[in-house]
């Protein structure tokens, strides 16, 4: 299918060719019909990406502040190469879209296949979006005006916030597509509304419709012409304008009567002054994209809808609200449309985005021929032949990690590349163009039945590591798995059973967990120091994990499995390799009087079969300047420090030279030697003991914080 994006390094868009996305859980496949290209937004994004490093950097300080503590933390060369990676990360563009729901994912009850819908989708043939996100359209509607749907509820939300009553008099300063659909609903509910704005086409445009207009580019001020007309001055003011000058807070402050509301729905100047404000004590509100529910995981990709008696306007009802106004004839679009562009003539919008004066231009898609063409799978280089290779690999997962840390360290190790499965097309195909792939897909089932490919690497969100561990295994494949393992001990079972049962394949497949940390050279030169016979060791590990908010997938117990087991199971590999032994019992405490599952400042006391034991200090709450990894062994008279991946110093061992590299942390060594057993045989790179082992002790630390007491790992 065909796709829109942008490159944010350069900001040039193309129009790419990506596998069509699969409908997870909760989420509805739509065939696009229209899409609208959000002038404002869309500019500004293309904008963002042609400027140069200094440009971008001054537009977003806050990014600059996290780069800074980062290089304090990693170095600078990691840093300025992650800096540039995101920076190449391909951006999808669009999200008003319109189509025909062509299939649904599980737990999807309230729409059909053949329902039109109007979506926050991407401008793309074909967009999976959560039900949250998506509304039906009403069959008065045509799908050209449903195409305003979601920016017709950003202007709703921020009149919401503004809670107009009847007769008051509403300034909206703007008259962009917003403004002019924002004024229309005012209008629609028995306000007074003035529009401001200095291109005179869109102020006649809302003259037609009974808005008072004030054109400043023709000498009136707008201050003085709101004071006239209202007296006391307006009651609110709806600020819907894209600019970077700081008059328009000024002047919306001072159009206000006092005690007036203002609130911020574009993108101003916001250098407030206190005394425009303080005077009339006014209160100012910056409203947040389409309502209730943004941004928010747990109603958007979830779908757990918050009750309407206590939210009366979500996002998805606010969609709903403006396709009634439609429907209603209250709201009208159709005059908006300044231009309908094919999307494979769409540069005919974006070469000339930065000067368009049109209000409304609208993608059209071509209808499928021959009903749904569901291409999951996608030839990105020339065809070539894998057989007879061993490391033949398929990923399952096009994340940070995969694009970061994975493939790049996977150079040189000897694999070959054949597929890269992503759930929504872009990313997958982005990183198979880039590393080499011969094919990308959505769809992870055409992985597993590829006779060739012999090895699947696996990078998804935590819950689903079981399950494609566990198919893989018996597909015959052998299986790399990034931490954790499992999440709950169900999962864990089924593991164990599957890789049993593995056994029954001419050549048993191996399974390994990115437990990378053991193969870092710092901790090989420990390991080498503390000799084969290193007696009882006492191991202090500190990680100065960092603050991630509540609401991130990582913390939730049923997705990440909580920051202790997606997590510190790293730090409880590394304890146990460096002891030697495996764990054989656990104590968890942590931060605070209310102890919870997903707790991420604690201590984690283990005891080793062989006398050794550990303390594993897990803190976000740390500085950002302070070295995230800290390891400290101690044993008969010795002491190794180990301090970032960067540097190990040895205390009481004779000809221990201090070690320095680069942050080194043993990705690279541990998939390097992966790929040679696989392609040369030998024992697995990991015990599978070994791994159970660590993943129940994960487990049992969590039992021990709820039980209060020590927890023997079965």
């Amino acid at each position: 299918m065909k796709q829109i994006i942008q490159n944010f390094k350069t900001g040039e868009t193309s129009l790419e060719d990506i596998p069509v996305p699969q409908p997870g859980s909760g989420k509805i496949l739509i065939r696009t019909t229209h899409s609208l290209v959000s002038l404002g937004t869309e500019r500004s994004l293309v904008e963002f990406g042609k400027a140069n490093l200094v440009q971008k950097a001054r537009q977003q300080p806050d990014k600059v502040k996290q780069v800074l503590d980062k290089i304090k933390s990693d170095g600078l060369l990691p840093t300025l190469e992650t800096v540039f990676k995101r920076l190449d990360e391909p951006l999808s563009l669009g999200y008003c879209n319109v189509g025909t729901v062509v299939e649904t994912g599980a737990g999807v009850t309230n729409f059909s296949v053949g329902d039109l819908v109007a979506s926050n989708g991407k401008h793309a043939e074909y967009v999976c979006v959560p039900t949250n996100l998506v509304a039906k359209v009403p069959g008065n509607v045509s799908s050209e005006e449903a195409a305003f749907t979601v920016i017709g509820s950003i202007g709703l939300q921020g009149i919401r916030l503004i809670k107009p009553t009847f007769g008051e008099t509403i300034v909206v300063y703007g008259l962009g597509l917003l403004g002019l659909l924002s004024a229309q609903m005012l209008l629609a509910n028995g306000r007074h509304v003035i529009g401001i704005d200095i291109d005179e086409t869109k102020c006649e445009l809302a003259r037609t419709w009974g808005v008072t207009v004030i054109n400043p580019a023709t000498g009136n001020d707008p201050v003085k012409a709101v004071m006239e007309s209202t007296g006391a001055g307006a009651d609110g003011v709806l600020i819907t304008a894209s600019s970077k000058s700081q008059d328009i807070i000024s002047n919306a402050a001072q159009m206000s009567r006092k005690r007036g509301r203002i609130v911020l729905v574009g993108v101003i100047g916001l250098n407030i002054s206190r005394a425009e404000f303080y005077e009339k004590e006014l209160t100012f509100q910056v409203s947040c994209s389409y309502g209730p529910g943004r941004y928010d995981e747990n109603y958007e990709q979830r779908g757990m809808d918050y009750p309407l008696p206590f939210v009366r306007w979500t996002e998805k009802r606010n969609f709903e609200a403006v396709l009634k106004a439609i429907a209603s004839g209250s709201l009208h679009v159709r005059e908006l449309i300044s231009e309908m562009v094919p999307i494979e003539d769409y540069l005919k919008i974006y070469d000339n985005i930065g000067q368009s004066r049109s209000i409304a231009s609208i993608l059209t898609y071509p209808e499928a021929a021959g009903g749904l063409k569901k291409e999951a799978a996608m030839q990105v280089l020339e065809s070539r032949s894998f057989a007879g290779q061993k490391a033949v690999t398929g990923f399952i997962g096009a994340g940070n990690f995969t694009k970061m840390t994975m493939l790049p360290n996977l150079k040189g190790s000897g694999a070959s590349f054949k597929y890269m499965c992503s759930s929504g097309g872009l990313s997958g195909t982005t990183l198979a163009k880039k590393f080499g792939f011969s094919h990308s897909t959505t769809d992870y089932k055409e992985v597993l039945k590829d006779e060739e490919v012999d090895t699947v690497f696996i990078t998804t969100r935590h819950n689903s590591h079981a399950n494609f561990v566990k198919e893989a295994l018996q597909a015959g494949k052998n299986v790399f798995v990034e931490k954790p393992l499992a999440i709950n001990q169900e999962q864990l079972n089924e593991i164990i059973e599957a890789y049993e049962a593995s056994s029954a394949h001419k050549a048993r497949p191996t399974l390994t967990v990115g437990f990378n940390r053991r193969f870092s050279p710092h901790t090989q030169a420990i390991k080498k120091a503390i000799g084969k016979d290193p007696g009882v060791l006492n191991i202090v590990a500190t990680m100065n994990a960092g603050f991630i908010p509540s609401q991130v997938w990582v913390h939730d117990m049923k997705v990440g499995g909580g920051r202790i087991i997606g997590e510190a199971c790293h730090y409880m590999d590394l304890c146990a390799y460096l002891a030697g032994s495996e764990i054989k019992s656990v104590c968890m405490n942590s931060m605070g009087t209310d102890t919870q599952d997903n707790t991420d400042n604690a201590s984690i006391l283990m005891k080793f079969k062989n006398g050794s034991t550990a303390v594993i200090n897990y803190f976000a709450n740390g500085s950002k300047s302070y070295s995230k990894e800290r390891i400290e062994v101690f044993s008969q008279e010795r002491v190794f420090v180990l301090d970032n991946f960067r540097t190990t110093t040895a205390y009481g061992v004779k000809g221990f030279k201090k070690l320095k590299t680069k942050m080194n942390k043993g990705h690279k060594a541990q998939f390097h030697t992966y790929i040679q057993r696989i392609k040369e045989g030998g024992d697995p790179l990991i015990a599978f003991s070994e791994m159970v082992n660590v993943t129940k002790a994960s487990f049992a630390a969590l039992q021990s914080l709820k039980e209060k007491q020590w927890i023997d790992v079965e």
